[in-house]
């Protein structure tokens, strides 16, 4: 992961304790430390076009919040018909789930 604006990344997934297995790429287009990240699967690092198997860019915004810290996750899709797919496969579940592990990482960190 080169975690700067033009750098890529790989993600891998791994379903029913199976292997993990590539699941997709994409490319930093903002990364502010500890306020804003803002990547793409529709660019590959270096600024690369890429057709992905589901194009999205994401907005994850952080800010202090009293005691913690307020996260804030937005996906924008290409069409609808995105849209949906990804509702469909979990994206709610599953970027919720990944949330209260990164949580319960950082109590255990503080």
């Amino acid at each position: 992961m080169d975690m700067r604006p033009g750098g890529g990344f790989e993600t891998e997934m791994s379903e029913s304790d199976g292997p993990f297995q590539p699941h997709v790429k994409g490319c930093f287009l903002e990364v502010v430390q500890a306020e804003r990240i803002v990547f793409t699967t529709v660019l590959v690092e270096g600024w690369r076009p890429f057709e992905p198997w589901l194009a999205m860019t994401a907005i994850i915004s952080m800010a202090d919040e009293g005691s913690g810290t307020r996260y804030t996750a937005r996906a924008l899709h290409r069409n609808e018909k995105d849209s949906k797919k990804h509702d469909e496969m979990g994206f709610q579940d599953g970027w919720g789930t990944t949330i209260d592990q990164l949580g319960k990482c950082a109590m255990q960190l503080s």
